[in-house]
């Protein structure tokens, strides 16, 4: 082997090292940032708005969207599999930390906060103004006859007015026991729907006057239904927020600040209004996550 030839293996040779040791070391800024979400709307809709809020700051965004439930979402992030997800407080507290439920919202969230910083190094971000808790809700009609805004209003008239829930209301804590412990309200009647679209339909058709949903049900907003406040805080909070692996707020700090940017532009009401796009006018989540932030003026 000539002189020349054993230079050029030579200089081969320190390319390809330098080239390992830069793959070896690639900083993990540059490792695609992975968002997740449970499985249903409200979820697909908050994870296309953190995905799209990612990439406009620059950084490589990898969506695996869909996952499943709570517990399937976590295990996902503990493992690393997702790199952040949106949940709520209340499931947060029930379904993981399995602790005692609590109407402070604030309370809830420092336990949940704090559980998950010590067991899992996840990191809850500040949390949006969307309460997505249990909520009761008459037509409007029923509310203006009878002066309904809160469910201290509702138990007044409670005995004549026929109730429409899920199957396990009754028996719930924070069901029909509930409403009799926490405001002294019994109803005419119960009927049981196993969807809860049609308890909605049932309530629009005038086969109930009251039904249990969540506070960002579409129909709520697009039905101009009523949600009673609950004023003696029998239900507990389930504010949404962004959980992240701390190691990715570590290497990306700027993570952080990106999310906690859109909070303030969330609040019940424009979930619903959000939710009613996808499932009801049957637009692609994608597109209303990214139609909102640019109304919101946080995409270009």
């Amino acid at each position: 082997m000539t002189g020349r030839m054993k230079m050029r293996l030579s200089i081969l040779s320190a390319v390809a090292a330098a080239a390992m040791a830069t793959l070896a070391f690639k900083p993990a800024a540059a490792d695609p940032i992975k968002v997740g979400s449970k499985n249903f709307t409200e979820q697909y809709i908050l994870a296309e708005m953190y995905a799209a809020l990612l990439e406009h700051a620059g950084f490589e965004v990898e969506r695996k969207i869909n996952l499943g439930g709570t517990l399937i979402a976590h295990q996902a992030l503990t493992t690393g599999e997702i790199d952040l997800y949106p949940e709520y407080t209340g499931t947060a507290l029930s379904a993981v930390v399995k602790g005692t439920m609590s109407t402070d919202a604030a309370k809830v969230y420092d336990e949940v906060k704090a559980f998950y910083a010590k067991q899992f190094n996840l990191t809850w971000l500040q949390p949006t103004g969307i309460n997505n808790g249990y909520v009761i809700v008459v037509r409007k009609e029923t509310a203006d006859a009878d002066s309904l805004k809160s469910l201290s209003d509702l138990a007044k008239v409670a005995n004549t007015l026929v109730f429409g829930g899920g199957a396990e209301f009754p028996d719930r804590a924070d069901g029909l026991p509930g409403l009799k412990r926490v405001y002294n309200a019994e109803f005419k009647e119960f009927k049981q729907f196993a969807k809860l679209g049609l308890r909605y339909d049932a309530l629009s058709q005038k086969e109930v006057d009251v039904v249990n949903g969540a506070a960002t049900d579409w129909q709520i907003g697009a039905q101009d239904l009523v949600p009673l406040a609950d004023d003696k805080g029998l239900f507990p909070p389930y504010y949404v927020a962004p959980v992240v692996r701390q190691q990715v707020l570590d290497a990306n700090p700027k993570v952080a600040e990106v999310l906690d940017s859109l909070g303030s532009h969330l609040d019940n009401a424009t979930m619903r209004a959000l939710n009613a796009k996808v499932e009801n006018d049957h637009e692609e989540a994608k597109d209303v996550a990214e139609a909102f932030l640019k109304e919101k003026g946080l995409l270009p």
